[in-house]
């Protein structure tokens, strides 16, 4: 078990590495007084955390348990990540939503008050410039967060269409929450323990929902979402108010729910087939490559309208040419840009994440492979430094997902 947690460790930070180094552009050996710093980060060294250089930030990757055992104990119990390097912003204004539309692929307009969806924004060429949930809080306000590897483009992308849409008469204007600190609690032990702090009734709250309600005594945005696959939410919280408030989850969780680092908030979004936007979704990947197309509404896909329609309609009618999938092997964990090949030795795809699952106690890896071979049961080999391994295209995610539905 000591190699399995060896090459857990070493793939996570290869990973986080990787897509830290695409997201940025480069790859940034900053010294400490270089790096942002969440209003948490105190908190996190006072508790063990080990702090690495991330997106810009100073970030944990873990606490004094293994990832191992992190990610385990966030399936059984509960996690409290600090995810405040991920940039928050309202937009606001009677054309948001037309605005946005032109942006994203998701059916805006089509999503109820007080609910939201994941999306991607496009480019021209129908690839994919970040990935994002997008709630509507009313018909004239929507809130989104957007990763933080991608804050500088998105934010540089948003307000030069803005501009331009403001400049036709386009009622829309922004507000980014660099005064708020986002927190996400994940697993069964969420839900209960979070409600010990808020008068509303999260029963009554489901996955993709979002409220404005008082937690601990603070305003807080409240989705009942996450990247883990279980249920759980994220709370936007005014940044005076976010120390206090993590040390009080975790007091009325009685030491089940844990500080969890990068580390193993990796390893769970892969257990649950999520994409890491620089490693599994890049500028020249689109959505239905991705295996994103349930994202595109159906009066999207009958109007178009965003970036890239041509290139992503197209991809719907006639099939991509490459699909994501997920993947079983032997051999040491799948690393990124690992070959893929079919039985035969010919080349058909390549790795983008992968590595050793802490619950399901072997290696889980997803990729890109030439449509045909995509199928689940196909049969492979995965090569990793220079030798080939079997390896088997199977279904995501590889763990069920536990989302709070009706």
């Amino acid at each position: 078990m000591r190699g399995g947690l060896w090459q857990l460790g070493q793939s996570i930070t290869r990973r986080l590495a990787q897509a830290d180094k695409k997201t940025i552009g480069r790859r940034c050996f900053a010294s400490d007084a270089d790096l942002k710093k969440t209003v948490l980060y105190d908190f996190h060294v006072v508790h063990g955390g080990k702090m690495v250089p991330f997106a810009g930030w100073s970030m944990p990757i873990q606490y004094k348990d293994s990832i191992m055992d992190s990610t385990v104990n966030c399936r059984e119990n509960g996690s409290l990540f600090d995810v405040s390097h991920m940039c928050g912003l309202s937009l606001k204004g009677k054309d948001t939503i037309p605005f946005l539309e032109k942006l994203v692929i998701g059916d805006v307009a089509g999503l109820a008050p007080g609910t939201g969806t994941l999306t991607v924004f496009t480019n021209e060429k129908g690839g994919a410039i970040d990935d994002s949930v997008v709630t509507k809080v009313t018909n004239d306000h929507i809130y989104l967060v957007v990763n933080a590897g991608c804050r500088d483009k998105d934010l540089a992308h948003i307000e030069e269409h803005m501009k331009a849409f403001k400049s036709k008469g386009g009622d829309v204007s922004w507000h980014i929450h660099d005064e708020r600190s986002l927190l996400a609690l994940q697993g069964p032990l969420a839900a209960p323990v979070l409600q010990y702090l808020t008068k509303d009734d999260l029963s009554k709250m489901y996955f993709g929902e979002f409220r404005v309600l008082d937690i601990n005594g603070a305003p807080c945005f409240l989705t009942r979402t996450g990247y883990t696959g279980e249920d759980g939410f994220e709370i936007s919280v005014p940044s005076e108010n976010a120390v206090d408030l993590a040390k009080a989850i975790l007091e009325k969780s009685e030491g089940k729910i844990r500080l969890t680092g990068l580390g193993a908030r990796d390893s769970l979004r892969l257990e649950a087939g999520l994409c890491l936007y620089g490693n599994d979704m890049e500028q020249h990947i689109t959505p239905v490559e991705a295996g994103l197309t349930w994202a595109i509404g159906k009066r999207r896909r009958a109007e178009g309208g965003f970036l890239g329609a041509d290139v992503i309609l197209k991809q719907i009618e006639e099939g991509p040419k490459i699909r994501r999938v997920g993947f079983f092997s032997s051999g040491p964990p799948p690393r990124s840009h690992s070959e893929i090949q079919d039985t035969n030795g010919q080349n058909i795809g390549e790795i983008t994440s992968g590595g050793f699952s802490p619950c399901l106690k072997k290696n889980i890896a997803m990729g890109y492979v030439k449509s045909g071979n995509h199928k689940a049961g196909t049969n492979v080999k995965i090569v990793i430094r220079g030798k080939s391994y079997d390896g088997a295209v199977t279904k995501m995610p590889f763990v069920p997902t536990k989302y709070y539905k009706p």
